[in-house]
């Protein structure tokens, strides 16, 4: 049993479900744990493993939600969050939006009364399957970090983000996170992939394994993401059209208003040579008589 999968306007087949359909439904299940610990290990070049999923944002009320994003939050063995985040169209401040998700953990997951030393470490893993910033690599990191300046020792403390831009990847997987990359990206693992978790994928994230409702299901899901991306290619198609009207509109008026400005200044001008006096000449040209004497 297949899907196919749309991106770029090209359709692509696979055995596999989507890895934020699985977030929502079977990711959950501590059966499952190891894929996600596969990923987080290549991913953080650690061996993690899951303590835990505590409570977040997931079960999103809003539509738009339900299909656009999704997240899950860990606890790994050492006591530290792991929020990992699938967002598959473009938002306003996400990068803000990255910075308030970890600020609240840090805040959320201590007791009150507690000393700060109780504050735990954050990871924050985004995959993203829109253009996001500028940069042209596919998986970004990004720290606060105080170094000593004599010794070179580091604190560890601060939240660490992740952000992996899936839909830039084209090229053959060469590493183990490369593999992960393309099976986020595409929906198939390679029959040649070794990275930790993606045999657990293959063989718990089948479509196979699923009823005819959780097809059903997850087909819809599917769909809903097709949908949503045409609806802002639309929009943004509609919203160029427009700027450029209104751009040729502008256009026209910045240029009689440029004509209207050059004809002043030529009768200025003439009569200026003339004799005329500068009051008159202003009061005739409409221009200053700093820009008269200026001619």
């Amino acid at each position: 049993m297949k899907t196919e999968i749309e991106k770029g306007g090209e359709q692509m087949t696979s055995n596999y479900i989507r890895f934020d359909w699985a977030m929502k439904r079977l990711l959950r299940n501590k059966a499952n744990f190891a894929v996600l610990e596969g990923f987080l290990t290549t991913l953080l070049g650690e061996s993690i493993l899951i303590q835990k999923l505590l409570e977040s944002e997931s079960n999103q009320e809003d539509e738009y939600d339900k299909y656009n994003r999704v997240d899950l939050l860990a606890e790994n063995s050492k006591g530290e969050l792991i929020l990992i985040e699938v967002q598959n169209n473009n938002e306003y401040a996400y990068f803000q939006r990255m910075l308030f998700g970890t600020s609240k953990l840090v805040t959320e997951y201590i007791n009150r009364g507690e000393g700060y030393d109780k504050v735990r470490k954050v990871y924050s893993v985004n995959i993203v399957y829109f253009s996001l910033g500028s940069g042209k690599d596919v998986v970004y990191h990004g720290k606060t970090e105080f170094r000593g300046i004599h010794q070179g020792d580091v604190s560890q403390l601060y939240p660490e983000y992740y952000i992996l831009k899936v839909n830039d990847f084209n090229q053959v997987a060469r590493s183990p996170l490369e593999e992960w990359i393309y099976y986020l990206n595409t929906g198939d693992i390679p029959d040649n992939a070794t990275a930790p978790g993606l045999n657990e994928a293959r063989q718990r994230l089948k479509l196979d394994r699923m009823t005819k409702e959780e097809l059903n299901a997850y087909y819809r899901h599917l769909d809903n993401i097709v949908i949503l991306r045409d609806n802002i290619f639309t929009e943004r198609a509609e919203g160029r059209a427009e700027g450029r009207a209104e751009g040729r509109l502008e256009g026209r008026a910045e240029g009689r208003a440029e004509g209207e400005r050059n004809k002043q200044i030529e009768i200025a001008r003439n009569l200026k040579k003339a004799g005329v006096s500068i009051d008159v000449i202003s009061q005739s040209s409409g221009l200053t008589v700093d820009e008269i004497e200026k001619l």
